[in-house]
């Protein structure tokens, strides 16, 4: 067993194209490390609809050059199998570790399978990608991104010709071609034949961002922006002075992309401490929001002044900027559809039917989302937002941040604020009150018992309500498509349990819903929203075993 593993390292070391992994993987081998051999050679890194993610190193269960060599000549297969032979396949990337490389290899291998590739001019945000695709009329796209997840991981995100990102079946096809891939050695690699992108793709894109705006609109509204060490701040700060906005006081700590993200646990604007540096900004500029982006700026997070809270600013709630953003589209006009994920709240519906809007549910993710016949909007908890899905067929956090800033001047010209329009949400609709149960873990069979523990002994009641119906989401409903998930109704309340597609978590989505009769029982509401939430997350924590 140990001189088969060995054996297979050695195998691996031989094919290896990246001078930093080779010698790695020899010190692994030389050091006799077998049980650190074992995990990285328990398999392969699974190709699947978020495409590829992982931690960088050494070996088939982590992300590196050979992997991506792999990932890139089956997804070129596949094209090619598709009819798309001599297509054009876009690249982007962001500003971690090795994601320039990874972009280099993919567009080696395409041009080298007879594919025309093309490489964005420099790190820019996964909109971008997204927006190329659709322009330059692509066959496909790729994204080098690990978004959010932590420095020492990095990522392949695939779409297809239409700008949305992978699903069934296309990503098992895809899966099966990059396990037939044979020795590297017989991947062609030529050392150029690619275009490199200019600015001008770029500039097309902030055109674009431009039409998400009212014309003659207010764009008076102050902000502090974090780029999070991400890509973000040169290509918002640039949407930002085109639409008349103040330009945006940048968190200089984490302005500039930096791979190691040190200023953060994590590069996720929803973890703790994440926007303590932006908060400290703006008690000195004292603005009228803050916007944030994670590293690869397709998401985008809201805080506002709130004397309520610690330090006198609250960090919004994505289901909270999810239905600002669609009260202010009503307000606009908007025509079409309003789509969110199962995960997210349920006041966009109640929005959508009020202003006679059509309403779609989705499977989580943009991938699901940005396929809705006739969208107009959507969104998704984890602070997703699509607000022009004729130009980004996916989340975008420069346009949301765009329109959530365009909404506050409104509401600013009116005295008004933020949270005074999510008042008015409250008393037409309830107050819908959301939260989550979140669990990291290092063995991944803690979330397969979770989950089996929960289906063998399904709870009857959470928080004193009374389950009203249970559904075991991997057999699929009426609307929706098979998934890993439970989804429990109760008596003013919704909780889904399912694990992260693109972390090791486990993640409960925590909904309740209180009648509101006017403006003076809010704070009521809210205490009580609050106490529901967190003896709904105790009692479910108990029911998981988590």
């Amino acid at each position: 067993m140990q001189h088969d593993l060995i054996a297979q390292a050695r195998t691996w070391l031989a094919e290896d194209p990246d001078p930093e992994t080779r010698d790695e993987l020899a010190a692994l081998i030389e050091a006799g490390a077998t049980q650190e051999l074992a995990v990285r050679f328990a398999g392969t890194l699974q190709f699947g609809t978020a495409g590829l993610r992982g931690e960088l190193g050494a070996g088939p269960m982590r992300m590196n050059r050979s992997v991506v060599i792999r990932a890139a000549a089956g997804l070129a297969a596949y094209l090619k199998a598709q009819g798309q032979d001599g297509g054009l396949v876009v690249i982007g990337y962001d500003a971690r570790y090795k994601s320039a490389d990874f972009a280099r290899d993919t567009a080696a291998v395409m041009t080298g399978a007879g594919l025309r590739a093309a490489v964005l001019p420099r790190p820019l945000p996964t909109p971008v990608l997204a927006y190329a695709i659709r322009h330059l009329g692509a066959v496909a796209g790729v994204e080098v991104t690990a978004s959010h997840n932590p420095p020492r991981d990095n990522g392949y995100k695939v779409y297809l010709g239409d700008g949305s990102q992978i699903v069934p079946p296309a990503d098992g096809e895809i899966a099966a071609a990059i396990a037939a891939v044979g020795p590297l050695a017989d991947v062609v690699r030529p050392e150029g034949g690619w275009e490199v992108l200019g600015e001008d793709v770029l500039d097309a894109y902030l055109t674009r961002t431009d039409a998400v705006l009212s014309v003659g609109s207010p764009r008076t509204a102050r902000t502090v922006y974090t780029a999070m060490h991400g890509v973000g701040a040169s290509v918002l700060t640039a949407a930002f002075e085109r639409a008349g906005f103040p330009a945006p006081v940048l968190v200089a700590e984490q302005a500039e992309p930096d791979p190691a993200f040190p200023t953060v646990a994590f590069p996720n604007p929803e973890e703790p401490g994440a926007m303590d540096l932006a908060f400290a900004t703006a008690r000195r500029a004292a603005p009228d929001l803050i916007i944030a982006n994670d590293p690869d700026a397709d998401r985008c997070a809201v805080a506002v002044p709130d004397a309520a809270a610690e330090g006198g600013w609250r960090m919004l709630r994505g289901d909270e900027v999810g239905a600002l953003l669609a009260a202010h589209l009503v307000e606009r006009g908007a025509s079409g559809v309003f789509a969110e994920s199962i995960v997210s709240s349920s006041l966009l519906g109640r929005i959508a039917e009020k202003a006679g809007i059509g309403y779609e549910e989705t499977l989580t993710g943009f991938k699901w989302i940005a396929r809705v016949d006739g969208l107009r909007y959507g969104y998704e908890e984890a602070l997703g937002y699509c607000v022009d899905p004729e130009g980004v067929r996916d989340k975008d956090g420069i346009t949301a941040a765009l329109l959530v800033a365009e909404l506050a001047s409104v509401l600013k010209e009116r005295g008004r604020t933020l949270l005074d329009l999510l008042d008015d949400l409250a008393l037409a609709h309830g107050l819908h009150a959301t939260d989550q149960l979140s669990v990291r873990v290092e063995d991944l069979t803690v979330i397969a018992d979770a989950m089996a523990r929960l289906r063998e002994q399904p709870p009857t009641a959470l928080a004193g309500l009374a389950v009203t119906s249970a559904e075991d989401l991997t057999r699929g409903t009426d609307r929706l498509p098979p998934t890993d998930g439970l989804r429990y109704h109760l008596e003013g309340a919704r909780v889904i349990v399912r694990p992260s597609g693109t972390e090791p978590k486990l993640k409960c989505y925590l909904e309740v819903v209180v009648p509101v009769a006017d403006a003076a029982g809010l704070p009521a509401a809210r205490a009580r929203g609050a106490e529901l939430l967190a003896a709904i997350k105790r009692d479910l924590a108990a029911a998981a075993g988590i």
